[in-house]
Order: structure tokens, then C-alpha cells, then sequence
């Protein structure tokens, strides 16, 4: 593959853990690129953010639920003959309701964006890194357990820890890292977007955790060869638990945290 320029990629990035993951690329020492493409639906957002970074910045405001968007990404880098060196998938969103109450759309774009559009911005990077390439992927604490009045979030980031970790093992050859970011509760605007639709879903989301310390540690454990991040000894020693306990009683405790019987 020719290239003439080396690029960063950030996916969701005109908010939350998407702009300071593209704030802490461009001061990462151990990264090398030329450029950083912003990827999310608020185009003034992104030019905000691009005017704060200390790198050429190329702003895309493109929504990845649509295949045309998909397409004009996929398009760029062969015009472009851009080599990735790092792609951060940093887009989704969530909501807080029971399922029967959630109306099908939400829960077929949640689907689109934390997964087909993930799915998709992997596939179509991959063909254009080259060894020390690296991929990070945003999951959840959720990813860890089933997850009621956060159903299909949760099963959207479940899916992420696992894709992530599977394609890290078959991109080993290729020298290619790929690590899932698993974070508790964060204080970014996803809780706006997770509105509480049902008055029965109590949102107990204490403690929360800076955005930056989160993309702070995800770095670091990339550059440690790890496959999954996890900020917070609390937050490791439950997904620990989660792994030995009976699922039904995991959720059982999960309702009784957020205030349910």
C-alpha cells in the first residue's frame, strides 16, 4: 500500500470520551501521525475541537448509521491514500427504559451505531494500517452482564468487548492492537441522551469518572498490550464478580442498586 499521509480517526468525537480521546492522541508521544480525522453529526462541534488541536484536523460530519456515510469514509481514504495508525471508536449512545417501552427505532439505532457502525469503521480502516496500527474500541461496564432497563445498550457493548477482544487475537499477526475501553458510569452527555423514558427506571449512576482519566488509562494500557481497559479498582473488582456469580443473581443485584424490588 503507497501512502502519502499517516492519520488518526475518531469516531463520536465531537463530545464526552470522543474529543478527549482526540485531545490525548495529538499529545501521545508513542503515536505518530499527520493528521486527525473528526467523525461525528455535529459539524460545529467538530470545527470547535479541531481548532484546539495541535495538528492538522480534517472534519467529517457524517452520520455512521447511513451506509452513504460509511461509503464517503471508505472513499476518502483511497483518495487520500491515507494509512491509519490509530481508529477510535468512541460513538454510540444508550437508553434508560424497559425494553417494551422503548420504541423500535431507538433500539434498531442503537444496534446501527454501537455495533454496524463499529463493525463497519473496523473493516473499512483495516485494509489501510500496517504493523503498529491500533484499534479502540468503546465498551461499557455493561459489556460485562446482561443489563434490564438497559437491555439492548448493554447487549450492543457485550458484543463490542467480544468482537474487540477476538479481532485483537486475529490482528496479532499483522501487528495490529485492538483493546475494548470498558468504563463505569463517565460524566459525559451520554446521560442526556440516556433519558429516562419510564418513570420506574431509577438512574443510580454515583460514582462517576472523568472522561479524561478513563481515555488517560486506555492509552496507557494499549501501549501495555493489554486487550481491555478498565479504570477503577471498584470497577475491576465487580466485573471479577460478574464473571463468577450466577447471571440472575447479578441482575438481582443491579435492579436493587437502581432502586428496583
Amino acid at each position: 500500500m503507497v501512502s502519502t499521509m499517516k492519520i488518526a480517526v475518531v469516531t463520536g468525537a465531537s463530545s464526552g470520551m470522543g474529543r478527549d480521546f482526540a485531545h490525548a492522541l495529538c499529545k501521545d508521544k508513542k503515536l505518530s501521525f499527520d493528521e486527525i480525522w473528526l467523525i461525528a453529526r455535529r459539524g460545529e462541534r467538530l470545527k470547535e475541537l479541531a481548532a484546539e488541536l495541535p495538528v492538522a484536523a480534517k472534519i467529517l460530519p457524517l452520520d455512521l448509521t447511513k451506509n452513504e456515510s460509511l461509503e464517503e469514509y471508505q472513499a476518502l481514504l483511497s483518495a487520500e491514500r491515507a494509512e491509519v495508525a490509530v481508529l477510535v471508536n468512541a460513538g454510540g449512545f444508550g437508553k434508560f427504559v424497559r425494553s417494551d417501552k422503548l420504541p423500535l427505532q431507538d433500539q434498531l439505532d442503537m444496534v446501527e451505531l454501537n455495533v454496524k457502525a463499529l463493525t463497519a469503521m473496523c473493516a473499512l480502516s483495516l485494509p489501510h494500517m500496517q504493523a503498529g496500527a491500533a484499534i479502540i474500541n468503546l465498551g461499557s461496564l455493561s459489556s460485562f452482564q446482561p443489563t434490564p432497563y438497559m437491555n439492548v445498550y448493554a447487549a450492543s457493548k457485550a458484543y463490542v468487548l467480544s468482537y474487540s477482544r477476538a479481532l485483537n487475537v486475529e490482528l496479532k499477526a499483522r501487528g495490529i492492537r485492538v483493546i475494548a475501553v470498558c468504563p463505569g458510569w463517565v460524566a459525559t452527555e451520554f446521560f442526556e441522551t440516556a433519558e429516562k423514558q419510564d418513570k420506574s427506571a431509577v438512574i443510580n449512576k454515583t460514582p462517576l469518572w472523568k472522561s479524561a482519566d478513563v481515555v488517560h488509562l486506555a492509552l496507557k494500557d494499549l501501549h501495555r498490550g493489554r486487550d481491555v481497559s478498565i479504570l477503577g479498582a471498584g470497577v475491576r473488582s465487580q466485573v471479577r464478580l460478574v464473571k463468577l456469580l450466577p447471571h440472575s443473581l447479578v441482575m438481582k443485584i443491579w435492579l436493587k442498586q437502581q432502586g428496583h424490588k
